[in-house]
């Protein structure tokens, strides 16, 4: 009896570590929106990039993301001193401190190496989500519940969440009192912070599944590649992994046109920029919550195709915000701003939830951190494609900074591109389906 009790607490004790270690992870990198609205500040006001230039570079600063299977086969195969999560964590958290000390300290910077250093950081925001999702879908497998892998997700996006709100928040303020290397510099010290608390964490008190270490490098590499080939090419998840890609990179997204539109054209303060992410963070986190107790019972395909729907009204609403309609009815344009465009930004990132929580059901034990990888690398893939694509449509409706007489047009061709993936959604397809089927 007292050895059952004894392993129950240690079992407590490492939940609690767990629960620990993700929410201070997603915690710090939801907190990155922070110096990202200094960013966009930062380039438009403090280096005269324009519109075109502003969304292409958000979108290239995104390309890191792309090599997020790399580091996952790496956090799989390669352990450090025989952990495979936690010193990658720290190692992300180090590389995104050092870029942004970089930026916050360089004098005079130019436009090519603050993109190096933006590049460099993405690069270690990477390095810590594979590491923190791995965390998360080995410590959903050990949870004896159905449920268990569903509450750790939608716990990590609760604090990931709550920290995007707040960053946006603090930073829609501090952008009206400070500069942006300010916003920098102080980011750049919860960096350093998070990267001594997560040193001075053991991994083996988390009670992962543990590293095999009669296997040289290589070979473990290779054993992992086959590994997540074998599970990338299930049925189930294959075709799950084409529709998500798909339903983002049809999408020529418009963030950057629509962020000269309000801010040059309808003069809107940085503090309803602000706002407005803050509510896009905060109906995240309200998503987070309400999935975990209501929607996670449903089908994958339900919930994914009803959120591609509503993202499309979204879109269509502000072609009537761009028209003034909602201002001649009495909504005054910050308002407005606040509400629909944090939605906007907000339902860009939903369907990661459900979709998330999809793929860690079907993927095989031990390779849960390259399969994670790799979605979040077609992911990350796809925006930036249709950042270039949004890019594109502006350029060819002639939409331009001194000129938005085209940019309805461009905001219903928008919403028709949304509207596509859903001839496809029979692609998602449940584990469940074929076993029904055969019986």
């Amino acid at each position: 009896m007292e050895k059952e009790e004894k392993v129950a607490a240690e079992g407590a004790a490492a939940e609690a570590r767990r629960r620990l270690v993700i929410g201070l992870g997603f915690w710090v990198q939801g907190f990155r929106l922070f110096p990202w609205l200094g960013v966009n500040f930062f380039l438009k006001d403090g280096m005269g990039v324009d519109a075109s230039s502003l969304q292409i570079l958000q979108a290239s600063a995104n390309l890191p993301m792309v090599a997020k299977p790399l580091v996952g086969l790496l956090s799989d195969a390669v352990p450090i001193r025989g952990h495979r999560r936690l010193p990658y964590v720290a190692i992300g958290a180090l590389l995104q401190a050092i870029s942004w000390l970089a930026i916050a300290l360089w004098p005079a910077i130019s436009l090519p190496v603050l993109t190096i250093f933006l590049l460099l950081s993405n690069f270690g925001a990477s390095v810590c989500e594979v590491a923190n999702d791995a965390i998360v879908a080995e410590a959903g497998k050990q949870v004896t519940s159905s449920s268990g892998s569903g509450q750790l997700q939608s716990f990590a996006w609760m604090f990931g969440s709550s920290a995007g709100a707040l960053g946006n928040l603090l930073g829609g303020i501090a952008l009206s009192y400070f500069s942006p290397r300010i916003m920098f510099l102080f980011f750049a010290i919860l960096l350093v912070l998070q990267f001594f608390t997560t040193v001075a964490i053991p991994e083996s008190s988390l009670k992962l599944p543990k590293a095999a270490t009669n296997l040289s490098a290589l070979t473990s590499i290779r054993k992992q590649v086959k590994e997540m080939s074998c599970a990338l090419c299930m049925p189930e998840m294959f075709w799950s992994i084409i529709w998500f890609t798909v339903s983002y990179t049809v999408i020529p997204f418009l963030l950057g046109t629509m962020f000269f539109y309000q801010t040059e054209v309808l003069r809107l303060d940085s503090s309803v920029i602000g706002l407005s992410k803050v509510f896009g963070q905060v109906a995240l986190l309200a998503w987070s919550m309400s999935y975990n107790k209501y929607f996670k019972a449903m089908s994958a395909r339900n919930v994914l195709s009803v959120l591609q729907f509503a993202l499309a009204l979204v879109m269509l609403s502000d072609v009537l915000f761009v028209q003034g309609i909602y201002r001649k009815i009495g909504i005054p344009d910050s308002i407005y701003t606040i509400i629909f465009s944090g939605l906007f930004e907000g339902l860009m990132f939903f369907k990661v939830l459900p979709f998330s929580v999809h793929i860690a059901k079907l993927c095989p034990a031990g390779c849960e951190g390259s399969v994670m990888a790799f979605v979040m690398s077609a992911l990350a893939l796809a925006t930036i494609v249709s950042g270039y694509f949004g890019v594109a449509l502006a350029a060819f409706m002639g939409v331009t900074g001194d000129d938005f007489s085209a940019l309805p047009a461009c905001l219903l061709i928008e919403a028709a591109c949304t509207m596509l993936p859903l001839c496809c959604s029979s692609l998602i397809k449940e584990r469940g389906e074929k076993v029904k089927k055969e019986e």
